[in-house]
């Protein structure tokens, strides 16, 4: 049974919705919880400029609006939110150590919440025109642009999986890949070469992304087998090559393939204490209210955990 006493009960690392949740979870088990984020809370959310699909929402809420109700519910149970870069996160015997930009503190148990990048494609029109038809995410953004002209980029599982689901909102969608052949899963690939919903053209690269300063209008592809470019009407451009997972505070965590944290079901990872929520750890499906439910498990779990420790278990 540890008998130290950490500046705090909870640490967790990512003010996104995930963050936020288990924040929310943790300051209403009564624990000293404290959450750091080197942005404003809310997290890839906040540039969500119609989010209609959270549950108990009907109408639609910006994702400033929603992050915000979760920053004053979780602040309102008592929850600390710190300003601040994390710089490193290690384990001695029970405690570990955050180290951030604003000092360092001692805790129970880290709830790692640093979410994942969406790897760009880093050409004219992408910033400009992300969260106006620019988009990372169709189960989040598709609905928006139903029966309207799209374009999917990319050539992975994510891409041809995200393709079939846009092929069910419009007639109009063309997916394009570098490549002379998709490197997604055969039976996955198949699937969206005999959809006749998707125009696939190989060999095809996105080179600018055009619009009018409020939304997309066209993109300038091009051509490698014709050796030219070519301008062409759309109205959303759907990018999905990949994803960087926000990792390397815990090199010591199990992961997959693709860099995510492998978790339980209890969201811990194979460092005892140690919890990864949202699109960090290996999630089947990124989407809010996963990232939520992730977070409220993460501390509830967390919870048993520093009972365990301190000798309050229930028996």
């Amino acid at each position: 049974m540890s008998t130290i006493k950490p500046d705090r009960d909870i640490i967790i690392v990512g003010g996104g919705v995930a963050g936020l949740t288990a924040a929310q979870y943790g300051g209403r088990a009564n624990l000293k919880t404290l959450l750091i984020e080197e942005m404003a809370p809310g997290g890839q959310a906040l540039v969500i400029d119609d989010l209609e699909n959270y549950p108990g929402f009907p109408e639609k809420i910006t994702g400033f609006e929603l992050t915000q109700k979760f920053t004053n519910q979780a602040t309102n149970f008592g929850a600390e939110i710190l300003a601040a870069t994390v710089n490193s996160i290690s384990k001695n015997g029970d405690l570990f150590t955050v180290v951030t930009s604003k000092g360092s503190y001692t805790t129970f148990a880290v709830i790692l919440a640093t979410g994942a990048m969406h790897r760009k494609l880093d050409i004219p029109g992408e910033k400009e025109y992300s969260g106006k038809g620019v988009s990372y995410c169709a189960t989040c953004d598709g609905p928006f642009f139903r029966n309207k002209k799209m374009l999917v980029v990319g050539g992975g599982d994510a891409a041809c999986d995200e393709a079939l689901f846009l092929a069910k909102l419009t007639d109009k969608l063309v997916m394009i890949h570098r490549k002379h052949r998709f490197r997604a899963q055969k039976s996955l690939a198949d699937r969206v070469l005999s959809n006749p919903m998707i125009d696939v053209r190989f060999n095809h690269e996105l080179k600018v992304i055009e619009g009018n300063g409020s939304r997309v209008t066209s993109v300038v592809l091009y051509d490698q087998e014709a050796d030219k470019e070519y301008t062409e009407d759309f109205d959303a451009v759907f990018v999905f090559i990949g994803s960087i997972p926000q990792t390397k505070l815990v090199p010591d965590a199990q992961k997959d393939d693709a860099g995510y944290v492998i978790t339980d079901q209890e969201m811990l990872s194979s460092v005892p204490g140690l919890y990864a929520i949202g699109d960090v750890r290996n999630t089947p499906f990124r989407q809010l209210v996963v990232a939520s439910s992730d977070g409220a498990i993460a501390s509830h779990s967390a919870s048993q955990y520093i009972d365990s420790l301190t000798g309050q278990s229930y028996v």
